[in-house]
Order: C-alpha cells, then structure tokens, then sequence
C-alpha cells in the first residue's frame, strides 16, 4: 500500500515542481524580451505556483524565498 502512495506523491509532487520551473522560465523569457508588461504578469503567477510548491512540501521555504527575490529583480531591473 505505502508503495502506491509514494507514487502517487510521486507524480503530484512532480506536477507543481514542472508548473513552479515552467512559470519562472516563462518570467526569465518576458525578460530577455523587454516586455515588461507580460513580464510582470508572468511574475504574479510564478510566485503563485512557487508558493503552491511550498506549501505542498515540494520544495524548501528557503527555495521559495530566493527564486521569488531573484525574479522579482530581474523585473524591476526592467525599464
């Protein structure tokens, strides 16, 4: 039984770790674009996911924290 449980963990776990890297990757592509508009708004929905993944256990606060202030200043860096 605890085998089928950690895969299925396994596999939601995985779910919000690929969303959470999917949503910083599409913030670092609005970036490198100089669209500050979608960068931006790229930004809300990554922090969203991040914290989903905290909260999930998925990965440490810490994490969360230094992927979250690391965009945030690529976009604010933004002209």
């Amino acid at each position: 039984k605890k085998v089928k449980q950690i895969a299925k963990q396994k596999v939601e776990n995985n779910e919000y770790k690929a969303s959470m890297r999917t949503a910083m990757k599409n913030v670092e592509k609005a970036v490198n674009e100089n669209d500050k508009e979608k960068a931006v708004e790229n930004l809300k929905t990554a922090i969203k996911r991040i914290d989903k993944a905290v909260a999930k256990g998925v990965v440490k606060p810490n994490t969360c924290a230094r992927n979250k202030s690391r965009l945030t200043k690529k976009v604010n860096a933004m002209e």
